[in-house]
């Protein structure tokens, strides 16, 4: 469980906890780690191994296969991201690659690692997080957006690729959520959110239905509209209103 800090990372971990699975959580901050894993072994009576990684290293991939060696994975999930907002010309060049490092390279990284494990086992189960901005272009998050376009896409290919091994994967595009660190980026709410747990459920329950996945109602009106039934220059000009106050 990559990026099981806080938000929808802490969500799915619960939501596993809960199905009686055992936990591998892994992200950059130790103290928050610690802090989820008492929770989760106090409330569920998980086990739960903590592995403490900045996912933008790309040495964090030998160091996370040697940490889960000898485990069982039943399921990898990749959550971990981040966001540079504003314009994309004003973005720091260190958040620019610090967004492809983590985003992109990530879960590259991460698959290449571990999935050969659940592919040898023949079962196992993949959840990419991908977003409801990656579906088109969205001004203002243009590099996030991007990166959830290539998450999503990346699942679709390896859902084909892996379903032999009996692997299943599906990319969840959620939609705007009420966590730490959407409300550090945007501050303020939108119509149809979801709760991280909400979509955290949704999206388990979900597996064997992929590729792709939108949690939420609201959410799956909104990919209709915007993916099927407006022209894509109207759909960015209308993400674009929504996403002005960000400059």
């Amino acid at each position: 469980m990559a990026g099981a800090s806080e938000g929808l990372g802490a969500a799915f971990a619960t939501q596993l906890a809960v199905r009686g699975m055992d936990l591998v959580l892994v992200a950059r901050r130790g103290d928050l780690l610690a802090e989820r894993a008492e929770q989760l072994t106090a409330e569920h009576g998980a086990e739960v191994r903590c592995v403490v990684l900045d996912l933008a290293d790309p040495a964090f991939a030998e160091t996370l296969a040697d940490a889960v060696a000898g485990l069982d994975l039943g399921i990898v999930d990749y959550n971990a991201a981040f966001t540079p907002v504003g314009p994309f010309l004003e973005a720091p060049d260190e958040e620019i690659s610090q967004a492809v490092d983590v985003n992109v390279r990530g879960p590259l990284l991460a698959l290449r690692a571990l999935v050969p494990s659940m592919c040898s086992r023949g079962k196992g189960a993949v959840v990419l997080m991908s977003s409801l901005s990656g579906l088109q272009g969205t001004p203002h998050i243009s590099v996030y957006a991007a990166s959830k376009a290539f998450n999503l896409i990346l699942a679709e290919g390896l859902w084909y690729e892996l379903r032999s091994h009996g692997i299943d994967v599906v990319a969840c595009c959620a939609g705007a959520m009420r966590t730490p660190g959407y409300m550090r980026s945007f501050g303020r709410d939108v119509p149809g959110m979801l709760s991280p747990d909400e979509a955290a459920r949704r999206t388990l329950d979900g597996l064997g239905r992929g590729p792709r996945l939108v949690p939420g109602f609201v959410n799956r009106i909104t990919a209709v509209l915007m993916g099927r039934l407006l022209p894509r220059k109207a759909a960015i000009r209308l993400i674009g209103r929504n996403t002005r106050h960000l400059t």
